[in-house]
């Protein structure tokens, strides 16, 4: 009997040293894995993958939702890395799908690489930057030297672009109204009727090129002028703000085409727009006069939950 105890005894250490054997060659394993996902470097011969869904720009407390593609991609599982300068990478720890859900941190760098079977980079994204952009600040809301506007390129608005007046119109917008009516003086569907004013317009799409070509879209019709920058103006309000309108003249285009078209988006030095007021017309000067009408154009990219979101902030 003793001999039988023994032996189980013996048995029972053997089993403890393997369970703790193969519990550390887990862990190594682990701590293997991870050490190469954290200490990630670019392969060269790993396909392209696109992140889609990233904003133009954030605004505090946001949640930047992120998808990788994953067409024509093959692969065992992502991994998503965060970085200050696109050299020093950090893994996010335990996100492993393609669709990250992260608090928008501004000049923050992200990118999405997919791992194999053997923990080699199969797809690799380029990074994108967060932007946080708060709308705040004197510049913001008009208050400005004349020493610190810049001329601006129309690289600051290029892209496809989209009018606001049809969610105006459908009462997408009807929210934002109601926000702003709980700390002004007027009412709701006074300030529905102050924005209809402001945004009607039947320019429903904006495209503008790198070449300072700009198409508007009428529905099913089209027309362009190509344009070429003519200088700022700036504009003193009543309220005792002012404004920068930045201005470009046809120097090409069909009949249709406006002489002038101003941007003004609240900037007032070079930087890529969020959204704009657009001002056109054949006369200059009488432009500089129109503070009731300003057609409103967001990116075309951008969802009609996203464009509300963003006006509740201003």
């Amino acid at each position: 009997m003793k001999a039988i105890l023994k032996g189980l005894g013996l048995l029972s250490v053997l089993i403890f040293l393997a369970a703790c054997k193969n519990d550390e060659a887990l862990q190594a394993d682990k701590e293997e894995e991870t050490h190469q996902h954290t200490a990630h470097e670019t392969s060269e011969h790993a396909d392209k993958a696109v992140i889609e869904g990233a904003a133009d720009h954030y605004h505090t407390g946001d949640m930047a939702e992120l998808t990788v593609n994953e067409e024509g991609l093959a692969g065992e599982h992502w991994h998503w890395y965060t970085s200050d300068d696109e050299e020093n990478w950090k893994v996010i720890e335990g996100e492993e799908k393609n669709t990250l859900i992260t608090e928008a941190k501004d000049g923050q760098y992200i990118k999405a690489v997919l791992y194999d079977e053997n923990h080699e980079a199969a797809a690799e994204s380029e990074p994108v930057k967060i932007t946080i952009d708060d709308h705040t600040g004197d510049i913001c809301e008009g208050y400005f030297e004349n020493g610190q506007v810049e001329d601006r390129n129309i690289s600051d608005w290029v892209g496809e672009w989209q009018s606001v007046y049809p969610y105006l119109e459908s009462g997408v917008l009807d929210e934002v109204f109601e926000h702003k009516a709980e700390s002004e003086d007027m009412s709701a569907e006074e300030y529905k009727e102050y924005y209809r004013e402001g945004y009607m317009t039947e320019v429903s799409e904006l495209e503008i090129t790198d070449h300072g070509e700009l198409i508007f879209h009428e529905g099913d019709n089209s027309y362009s002028g190509k344009y070429i920058y003519d200088g700022y103006e700036i504009l003193e309000y009543e309220a005792g703000n002012r404004g920068v309108r930045y201005i470009f003249k046809q120097s090409s285009g069909d009949d249709k085409a406006p002489d002038y078209i101003q941007f003004s988006d609240h900037m007032i030095a070079p930087e890529k727009s969020g959204h704009f007021h657009l001002y056109w017309g054949d006369d200059r000067n009488s432009l500089l006069e129109e503070v009731t009408h300003w057609p409103t154009y967001y990116p075309a990219k951008q969802s009609e939950s996203e464009i509300k979101q963003d006006m509740l902030k201003h």
